[in-house]
């Protein structure tokens, strides 16, 4: 059996305790449809039933960012990434979760400019 061979580049140590973090990330999602207790979003990431994270609508309409936790996720095809690679496309619901009075009132006129037939565009939800 070979030594191990440390490969990092700088210091590292334990950390006592384990505590607690956070990971944050942002992938893209298109938005297929939105209402006033959350909306239905088309990804290329899966997203397990209970995640919490934010929607942000892009800021054409105001860069709305709604707290949403995932309420529905399912596999509905495929697609062709960059570089050739087979990629699942899912399609997942989100509810709209602790909104505030401004956020509710906001995303109910971005709701009046989608129904007028406004492009949306798309969005982005922050992990």
């Amino acid at each position: 059996m070979s030594a191990f061979v440390e490969r990092r580049k700088g210091r590292r140590v334990s950390v006592p305790g384990r505590p607690a973090g956070r990971v944050r990330a942002t992938l893209d999602a298109r938005l297929l449809d939105l209402g006033s207790t959350g909306a239905r979003i088309e990804h290329h990431n899966l997203l397990r039933l209970g995640f919490t994270c934010t929607l942000e609508l892009p800021p054409a309409l105001g860069a709305l960012a709604l707290p949403v936790r995932v309420v529905r996720s399912a596999v509905v095809g495929t697609d062709k990434g960059s570089a050739g690679e087979q990629l699942l496309r899912y399609e997942s619901g989100v509810a709209f979760q602790d909104l505030t009075a401004a956020q509710k009132a906001t995303l109910e006129r971005v709701l009046d400019r989608l129904a007028s037939g406004e492009a949306l565009g798309s969005g982005r939800l922050v992990l």
